[in-house]
């Protein structure tokens, strides 16, 4: 009755007011009559009429806009993802396509869509938001930065870091010399251009740095703090010098310039002795909550916008400003992680690009179209190289470094990246850099941030060590070696119980080793060692639970699959377990339609299909990430498909098909070792007809006749499935089964599905 009730009402109201509606608009025709009204219709036609309307909202300020964001992130996306796979840092990809969104390419070849995409007028909305991601940028630097660090490990970092400054400041003073005449532009002094060429030699990319650590796995080694710690302190150093060369450029001459860096030296005083012990205060009030505030928040961004404010309005760019207040953030782990989060993935997935393709629209390859200049951009870039990563190294050995760790930092820190493109935007902004100059530097830019990667494998290379660390423990071939890489605390503890049953009582013959990766854009320097700490917590108490030694590994990577693949390859290990991943959709229509998707555009995928290797994971069950993993990995590999496993005690194995044959060796050593009842299901009959599986299985039950028994059945009950605690079946059975549909699927226990 209550339907019918609110049914009527619906169709009462709504039909009411409609028809008094049309009853108004009929009525006010009628006042028409006194007005002068212009026609709407046009001689040429209601659809040339829609063309035009079409066409004018396609030249709309806004729709341009948000057709240049569209572009921009597809394209920086698909370059960050192909230098990404090639082991470059994504950031010169990002680089990459803002240079081919620019003139040098797109504008070259395509000039008139080019000129649609990128109109002139349309070029200031762009360079705003730009200069917005860069503010919000430069206040996540500040906040990485760990203040900490810098006190302990100050003495040797600043030794480094400072030499790693005026080394290449003063041979960029030097290089200016030489081409002032040619290159610098009109009515700019000497001091100003000099001053500029230099800071843009000195810089290092800090972020770039960070990841690069990271990535390698030397975050953790006293190399890798001395390296995070001179890059903290170069740039915070570069930063300053910039402001005072920003200055004198914006002052004329450096007597006159005092006024702007005695306002500068005040800005940072208040900063540092006012604002961060009132966010310090803050800190301490709410850095205990489970969640901050939404006018503590805007507090902190207050702080952010007046700070970046002030330091435009004095003369030393908002960019020093946000970067003064991400450094006086509270030292407090949360806070600045939930910041981080905030801001990151809005200034790096959105606004950033945006900077790189404003960089790319300025960047002209073309105008370096003479021998002589790619010798000048040649001799730029030997001097950057020679100042930077050789004033590293020497200064690093003269401190009591080897000589290996001492070019592995002047190999990092001749890093440049964006940091580089931030400094000569500026430099061109203010008119001290001509375009050709600009052209050049930025090419500086990407070849020294390009060479770090070859340059550490080098160094690697000629001094026949690994790369900062063992990432796992000396291979010993008599041992039984399981690597367990978990996403999720349970699953990690399922797999680290189920790994503990292969080898319970082969302790001194096996090991285990736990791994946990981490998103290298989730993870900071200012909160490494307490995301290792929390992530591995649960799993190192279940290992005291089950009184079993075990081996840590934490990175941070930006490709988890690659990276699970390259550790068990490379670390001589005999099993690794894994856990199955789901997608939140699974089972619905949004599923699905990007299941589908993802398969079209998915780069990984499209490459596995014209190398052939799509063919076996077709109709795969599982996720993409998974799927991944199993077809880089080149040993034996257990995917655990978790229903809360607590113990491996009844065990249920289906064998389809001969090459099943290699799991007796999994059921040997779960009966020797956890005592588990075993129960193998022979499927097709292949047990009885199979000489070397008949065999295998008759000596088990003759050794073990209480823990092992031989089904023909094919029918499974419930009852059954509901007092097996793991299924253990080969990954071909495993498809063949899902792909049958078999009702009894929805009834099984957890699930380790093994790849020989």
């Amino acid at each position: 009755m209550k339907n019918y009730k609110n049914a009527l009402f619906y169709l009462g109201v709504t039909g009411g007011f409609t028809a008094l509606i049309y009853w108004i608009i009929s009525k006010g025709k009628h006042l028409e009559a006194n007005k002068t009204i212009i026609k709407s219709e046009s001689e040429n036609g209601s659809w040339n009429d829609f063309l035009t309307s079409m066409q004018h909202n396609f030249q709309d300020p806004l729709a341009i806009l948000l057709a240049q964001i569209i572009t921009i992130i597809l394209v920086a996306r698909f370059f960050g993802w192909v230098f990404k796979k090639i082991g470059q840092p994504s950031v010169i990809g990002e680089i990459i396509a803002g240079i081919v969104l620019g003139p040098s390419l797109l504008g070259m070849y395509f000039p008139e869509f080019s000129s649609a995409l990128f109109p002139v007028e349309s070029l200031g909305n762009l360079k705003f938001l730009s200069q917005i991601g860069l503010i919000l940028f430069m206040f996540v630097i500040g906040m990485e930065l760990d203040m900490k660090v810098l006190k302990n490990k100050a003495n040797e970092a600043v030794v480094i870091s400072h030499a790693s400054i005026v080394i290449p400041f003063a041979l960029g003073i030097g290089l200016a010399y030489f081409v002032y005449n040619r290159f610098a532009p009109e009515g700019v002094k000497f001091l100003a251009f000099s001053l500029f060429m230099g800071i843009a030699l000195s810089i290092t990319a800090f972020p770039v740095l960070a990841r690069i650590v990271q990535e390698r796995g030397i975050h953790k080694t006293k190399l890798g703090a001395i390296v995070i710690t001179c890059a903290a302190a170069d740039d915070i150093t570069a930063w300053c010098i910039l402001a005072v060369v920003i200055a004198i450029v914006k002052a004329g001459t450096f007597v006159s310039s005092l006024y702007i860096i005695m306002l500068a030296i005040i800005y940072v005083a208040a900063m540092i002795f006012i604002v961060k012990p009132f966010l310090k205060r803050i800190g301490d009030l709410y850095g205990s909550k489970d969640s901050i505030v939404k006018p503590v928040v805007a507090i902190f961004f207050l702080v952010l916008i007046l700070s970046s404010y002030a330091t435009e309005v004095i003369g030393i760019h908002a960019l020093f400003g946000a970067f003064m207040a991400g450094a006086i953030m509270p030292d407090v782990p949360k806070f600045r992680t939930i910041f981080i989060e905030k801001v990151e993935d809005v200034a790096l997935i959105l606004l950033l690009p945006l900077f790189f393709v404003f960089t790319g629209l300025k960047t002209e390859i073309g105008l370096i179209n003479d021998p002589y200049l790619w010798k000048v951009t040649g001799f730029i870039i030997f001097v950057a190289v020679v100042g930077k990563f050789l004033g590293s190294a020497l200064a690093a050995k003269f401190v009591g470094q080897s000589w290996r760790d001492s070019l592995t930092i002047g190999a990092l820190m001749n890093t440049r990246g964006l940091m580089e493109l931030i400094v000569l935007n500026i430099g061109l902004e203010l008119k001290v850099l001509t375009p050709e100059v600009f052209t050049m530097m930025v090419i500086m830019a990407l070849v020294t941030t390009f060479m770090t990667g070859p340059a550490l494998d080098l160094i690697n290379y000629i001094f026949k060590t690994k790369d900062g660390v063992e990432i796992v423990e000396q291979t010993n071939h008599n041992k039984y070696r399981i690597l367990i890489s978990f996403g999720n605390n349970e699953k990690g503890k399922s797999l680290l119980r189920l790994a503990t049953s292969f080898i319970k009582k082969q302790k001194a013959k096996s090991s285990i080793t736990v791994m946990h990766l981490s998103l290298s854009d989730e993870v900071h320097t200012f909160n490494m060692e307490d995301k290792e700490k929390n992530s591995f917590y649960p799993i190192v108490e279940e290992s005291q639970l089950l009184n079993q030694d075990i081996t840590t590994i934490f990175k941070a990577t930006l490709d988890i699959e690659t990276e699970i693949a390259d550790v068990a390859n490379q670390g001589d290990y005999d099993l690794l377990l894994i856990g199955l991943g789901k997608s939140i959709f699974e089972g619905t229509i949004l599923g699905k339609v990007i299941g589908f998707t993802t398969r079209i555009i998915n780069p990984d995928r499209l490459i596995d299909k014209f190398t052939g290797k799509e063919g076996l994971f077709e109709n795969s069950p599982f996720d993409e990430r998974t799927r991944q993993i199993i077809s880089k990995t080149k040993m034996p590999i257990g995917i655990l498909i978790d229903k809360e496993l607590q113990n491996v005690d009844q065990v249920f194995i289906p064998i389809f098909s001969p090459e099943d044959s290699f799991l007796i060796d999994y059921i040997q050593k779960l009966i020797y070792n956890n005592n588990s009842k075993i129960i193998i299901l022979d499927v097709n009959g292949h047990v009885d007809t199979n000489f070397v599986m008949k065999s295998a299985i008759d000596s088990l039950e003759q050794k073990y006749p209480n823990n092992i028994g031989l089904v023909a059945d094919k029918t499974i009950k419930k009852e059954f499935l509901a007092n097996q605690d793991l299924m253990l079946i080969s990954l071909e059975s495993w498809k063949e089964l899902v792909d049958s549909r078999s009702i009894w699927l929805s009834g099984v226990p957890s699930v380790l599905i093994l790849k020989h």
